[in-house]
């Protein structure tokens, strides 16, 4: 006899995953309650739950990590389960246990399981021990620097260091040599500890052409377990996922019916129950794959498998926590079409990937198509999101905006949907990796399936082209819509004055006349890790003067030499929209103007300065975006006084992001050659570590462990070391 669900559930996380079991709750007439720290009160999730309790401020150990506060809200609540979403405590067997004391269900697997698959080096004796086959490497208890540098050397480099604990990329780090271990090791500890409360490692051999492919399992408390096709994770930044699809491509029949069979057989040796993700590394060089670790609990790319079976994980783990039995044999799950699922993160890739923080001014997105009803349509587009705008992406949690999730017949199909989609896509205010993802799903390799981990960096120099001039199209169209918004065209009404009737520019003559100026912001190189070196912009001027009959001349004039359109037609139809024809070509542009705050003084440009974001209409780069500086005037910056400069000679190191100072290397009057690390910060998560762009003597230090520090804050100062 079937059991009934739970009448409510609570749900120990925030972001896209919360709102995503909201969702599936709502739809089985399930009330749910939120959970949230200082910063989220006005979060979507809070929104969509039935009730909401605050468990704190917003550092995660202090909210979403106290599990007392949680269960304190679960009595509060009454919520008979808490389901806990991924990351968080989420794979915390502890907190497992003291659900279980306290009477509540724990929607995921037993805290036995947790334990064993929880502990990469107890996990893989577990697998050798099932006939699982394992990479090489040290997983033992010993984690004295030595004795693990000498594991590393009888391995054979290079190497790759990861937490015993945890998993999402944090506490990994790859050695390619013995000088360079210590150094790794210790980050890695360091990140690991403070992510999973523990700083123990592991060192396997690095495969050098490794895909990632992982397999969705589910059990159930009657002895069923089940797999439900693999996914394939290869391409990565950070050591973390950007982008997933399933099934993997390139698989024979033969592979994958091992691979799942292996996964079935993992789940079952350490008594699984609900959903789990079996991970391999796939070696492309001998086609053998290997068990990497199991994640016990929902994975963020789970909605590509939901796409290809047409099946609602979230209401499977409900289900198997009621002490049901999986809804579908093993031969009953569907295996339909392709699914692509694209990460959008607030990062900037061409900073080697650092994530971003900051005010979301403007956010709109492909229209999402998908509903959780067989049979599965041909083309199918999917947004799990937990964000909207206005808001603030701050620099506590994980930057990831959303998730674009898309279905098709074929993987070529699919891949078109997902262009189209990403083309939709506009976000202002924060870097994110949109445009990154549009250049990946394009790229020629990527679309063969030809794809590892090191797949970005075998095909950095296309997948990040140089930044050229922004288009003539694109400079009038900026013109045009500063024009029209400083000066819009009056809608004649029957109680209009002259006074409300006619344009300001009226009053200097029957023509307007003006040049406007632009820096091209996107003109950046790339420096030393965590450092972007800004060139110096050739300034574009395009000037505009207006015609009778709303028409326009428009003459660009950039370092490739001059445009001119005539008899221009342009309008505003809403504050961010602008319709306009040139040469003869209807165009409708988002175009987005982002102020600076006021409370910034003028005089620190180029962030004084207005900036405008165009999203290209035209087919051929639909939704491209780039952005343009409107510089603030000579007579704005000269009444600043607070200019910071370095004196000449010198150079700097400033924080490339919002981040909390993790280590100071060096401090005044050392010398520090080229390369050498400076300063490690951590942000959302991440630790990034900055190094001297030359050899020098440090001359100042303006940080100090601990502190965090806005963008743009100089951190050190150096003499330069003479020539």
């Amino acid at each position: 006899m079937r059991n009934a669900h739970f009448d409510k559930i609570l749900i120990a996380n925030r972001g896209e995953i919360a709102c995503r079991v909201i969702r599936t709750a709502r739809k089985l007439g399930i009330k749910t309650v939120a959970v949230y720290s200082d910063v989220d009160a006005n979060s979507m999730h809070v929104q969509l739950a039935d009730e909401a309790y605050c468990i704190g401020p917003a550092p995660s150990a202090e909210s979403y990590l106290r599990m007392d506060k949680i269960v304190d809200a679960c009595k509060r609540s009454g919520a008979q389960a808490v389901h806990p979403g991924y990351g968080f405590l989420s794979e915390n067997a502890k907190f497992a246990e003291l659900l279980a004391k306290e009477g509540i269900v724990f929607i995921g697997p037993p805290a036995s399981a947790i334990v064993s698959m929880g502990s990469k080096s107890e996990s893989k004796k577990i697998m050798e021990n099932a006939g699982v086959p394992v990479v090489p490497g040290y997983h033992g208890e010993n984690q004295d620097p030595g004795f693990l540098l000498e594991q590393a050397k009888n391995i054979g480099f290079p190497v790759l260091i990861k937490a015993v604990h945890g998993g999402g990329g944090k506490g990994m780090r790859t050695v390619f040599s013995a000088d360079a271990f210590h150094s790794a090791l210790e980050s890695a500890q360091r990140e690991s500890l403070k992510s999973f409360s523990s700083p123990a490692v592991l060192v396997e051999k690095f495969v050098t052409t490794p895909r990632h492919v992982e397999v969705q399992i589910f059990s159930d408390a009657h002895g069923n377990t089940a797999c439900l096709w693999e996914r394939d994770c290869s391409v990565q930044r950070r050591n973390q996922k950007i982008i997933e699809e399933a099934p993997a491509p390139g698989l024979s029949e033969e592979v994958r019916g091992r691979l799942g069979e292996k996964a079935v057989e993992a789940a079952r040796a350490v008594g699984y129950r609900g959903a789990g993700t079996v991970e391999f590394i796939f070696d492309c060089d001998n086609g053998e794959f290997y068990f990497m670790e199991m994640n016990t609990r929902l994975q963020v790319e789970h909605p590509v498998t939901e796409m290809i079976t047409g099946l609602d994980l979230v209401e499977w783990q409900l289900e198997v926590a009621a002490g049901n039995p999986l809804p579908l044999k093993q031969s009953q799950i569907p295996l339909v079409g392709h699914a692509f699922e694209a990460r959008i993160y607030a990062e900037n890739p061409r900073k080697d990937f650092l994530p971003d923080s900051g005010n979301v001014v403007h956010l709109s997105t492909p229209e999402p198509t998908h509903i959780f009803a067989p049979p599965l349509p041909a083309a199918d587009t999917r947004l799990e999101q937990g964000f909207t705008a206005p808001g603030t992406i701050g620099v506590f949690y994980d930057p990831m905006i959303a998730k674009l999730v898309v279905h098709a017949s074929t993987r070529n199909e699919a891949l078109r949907v997902l262009r189209k989609a990403l083309e939709e896509y506009r976000v202002v205010g924060v870097n994110t990796n949109v445009e990154f993802l549009r250049a990946l799903a394009g790229h020629e390799s990527f679309e063969k399936g030809d794809v590892e981990t090191g797949f970005i960096k075998r095909h950095y120099d296309s997948l990040f082209p140089v930044i050229s001039e922004p288009s003539s199209e694109v400079l009038a169209q900026a013109a045009l819509f500063i024009v029209l918004r400083d000066h819009p065209v009056p809608t004649p009404s029957a109680l209009s004055s002259p006074w409300t009737a006619l344009a300001s520019r009226r009053f200097g003559g029957d023509v307007y006349d003006r040049a406007i100026t632009f820096e091209n912001a996107q003109d950046a190189a790339e420096g030393a890790e965590g450092e972007v070196e800004v060139k110096d912009s050739e300034r574009i001027t395009v000037r505009v003067k207006s015609l009778s009959g709303g028409l326009f001349d428009v003459r660009v004039k950039t370092t490739q030499g001059e445009k001119v359109y005539n008899d221009v037609s342009a309008q505003l139809l809403s504050p961010t929209t602008l319709s306009s024809t040139l040469d003869s070509k209807s165009l409708r542009t988002t175009i987005v103007s982002q102020a600076p705050p006021p409370s910034l003084p003028a005089s620190r440009a180029p962030n004084a300065n207005e900036r405008l974001h165009v999203f290209s209409s035209d087919g051929s780069c639909s939704g491209l975006k780039t952005t343009l500086v409107v510089p603030s005037p000579n007579w704005l910056i000269s009444l600043g006084s607070d200019v910071l400069s370095a004196s000449s000679g010198g150079a700097t190191i400033k924080a490339p992001m919002p981040s909390v100072v993790v280590e100071v290397k060096v401090q005044v009057g050392q010398m520090v050659e080229k390369g050498d690390p400076v300063v490690v910060l951590e942000s959302m998560k991440t630790e990034t570590v900055l190094r001297a762009r030359k050899s020098g003597v440090v001359r100042s230090v303006g940080c100090a462990k601990g502190e965090m520090v806005p963008e743009g804050k100089v951190l050190v100062d150096f003499e330069e070391e003479a020539k």
